[in-house]
This record gives C-alpha cells, structure tokens and sequence, in this order.
C-alpha cells in the first residue's frame, strides 16, 4: 500500500474567499499570497491519488491560529475522511494553547481522526519547547496514542515563504520532553535527521519520525542516499505537500537515485505509514 502521509485539504469557502480568513491569520496570509501556493479540495485529492497510484493519504487542512477556524477545517477533514474512508486517514489542528484544545482534540478523535498536525509553531504563535504551552496537546495525544506533526524547517540556506525561526534546538526539546508519543517532524525535521548519528539523540528520539515533503525544493537525491547510510529508513514517511506538489515529482529518485532496496521502498511509500497509524496491511 502506497501512502501519501502529508497532504493539505481546504473546504471551498476558504479556497474562494482566503483574503477575509487571512485578515486575522499573518501566516496564512503569507503563504497564500506566495506564487506557489495553491488549494486541493478532498475531491481533488483523491482524484491526485488515483493519478499517481497511492493508495490512501493523511490529510487535514490548515492550522490557524484561531480555534474556531481550526474547527471549521477540522468538520471538513472528518466529512471527508467518512466520506472517503477508503483513500483518507485524517489529522486534526488545533492552537496548542487554546483553552479548548483539549476537547476539540478528543471530539476529533472521537469522530475518527488519527492524529493531530500539521502544526505551526511560528505561524500559530506557540513555544514548542515550552512544555507548559504544550502539555494539553502532549497528554492527550498520549492518553489517545495518536501522533502528532509539526512543521520544520531548516536553519540554512535560502529563504522562501513560510521558512519560520523554529530552531533544531526547539524541536529536541519537544522531543526529550515528550517520550511517550509518536512525533513526526515534516520535511526532513529541517536536517534534524542527521543528529541522530550522535547516540544519545538517537536514544532519545526513539518515538520521532520525519516526512519527505517538500524534498524537491530543498534537496537532490543526495538526502535518500543519506538515510540509507544512516539507517534511519524505518523511520521516513512518505509526504509530498500536495497541493503544492503532487507524488510524481518524487518518484523517480526515490526508485532509481536513492540507493534504496526494494524493502526500504516499500517502507518509505507505506509500510512505516502502516505501522505507525496501526493500519493492518
């Protein structure tokens, strides 16, 4: 089974009218007025699935920093991931540290979703390294066994709409101060990844996980190469960011730069996918 495990999904009432939800939202309102951005109803994800041959995706739509926006896109993701209960697993997303994060987490649980993310410690304006601000979001992604994605990014090279000041350093700390649940940094954990050469943060980020998305803006082929001399294949989780790209872009490299075994493929494309949201094969 081939899964896609980072892909955005926007009700049309936000597609269509962006500006006025962005008048509140300053990240959101940068990264939609980026030339890159685009918006992918449900509909439309599927439609990308059975194009490229996946099997099923991980979706959930945009976290802002409004609660109530949160659980606007939240109702979307769980009609969606019913309707579609064959090709979606769905996340919810939620302000962290929102008085009702707690509740809107388990009635999103509740309704069937299986984790929680994409989150945005910049763009919703909260200290992941704070564990106070994070203790709510931690301990009932701990008491639900669901995992929880944060958005990444690297410390180097250059800039583009929606790189954030989030340090490596910020994001260990999450990671150390949260043992007992399943963490996935996307894209790459911003070169995170690499640190886990040094035992003791290999040791501590037993429960981590990273996303590939957006690899063909950032990387050449040389980062698959990478993970396999690392041995961190078991804990890479195909995503590719769609709308803003689509699987095929990815592809090629994978199955004929990276060096990958044809076990380690399966891996990367599902098979870890599988295991963490304990989806029987």
């Amino acid at each position: 089974m081939k899964i896609d495990f980072h892909v955005h999904i926007t009700p049309p009432e936000i597609s269509a009218n962006w500006e006025k939800y962005a008048q509140e939202e300053p990240y959101f309102s940068m990264l939609c007025r980026s030339k890159f951005n685009k918006f992918a109803s449900a509909e439309d994800a599927v439609e990308m699935l059975n194009d490229c041959g996946f099997d099923r995706a991980v979706v959930f739509g945009f976290a802002f920093k409004d609660a109530g926006l949160c659980r606007y896109v939240n109702d979307y993701v769980i009609e969606k991931t019913k309707q579609f209960s064959e090709k979606f697993t769905g996340f919810a997303v939620v302000p962290p540290s929102c008085q009702d994060a707690k509740k809107e987490i388990e009635r999103c649980y509740n309704a069937g979703l299986k984790g929680v993310g994409e989150l945005f410690p910049a763009g919703q304006n909260f200290n992941i390294d704070n564990q106070e601000e994070v203790s709510v979001l931690a301990g009932v992604c701990k008491e639900a066994d669901i995992p929880v994605l944060f958005h990444a990014n690297e410390p180097v090279g250059h800039n583009y709409t929606g790189k954030t000041n989030i340090s490596l350093k910020q994001l260990e700390t999450f990671v150390i101060n949260n043992p007992d649940i399943n963490i996935i940094l996307a894209h790459w954990g911003g070169g995170l990844f690499f640190y886990e050469t040094m035992m003791e943060v290999r040791d501590s980020f037993r429960n981590v996980y990273y996303d590939t998305a957006i690899t063909p803006f950032l990387y050449d082929a040389g980062v698959y190469r990478t993970v396999k001399a690392v041995n961190l294949c078991e804990k890479i989780l195909f995503g590719s960011d769609f709308p803003l790209l689509s699987p095929s872009r990815y592809i090629n490299a994978i199955n004929e730069e990276s060096g990958f075994s044809a076990d380690e493929i399966e891996k990367i494309l599902g098979g870890n996918a599988l295991r963490l949201l304990k989806i029987p094969y």
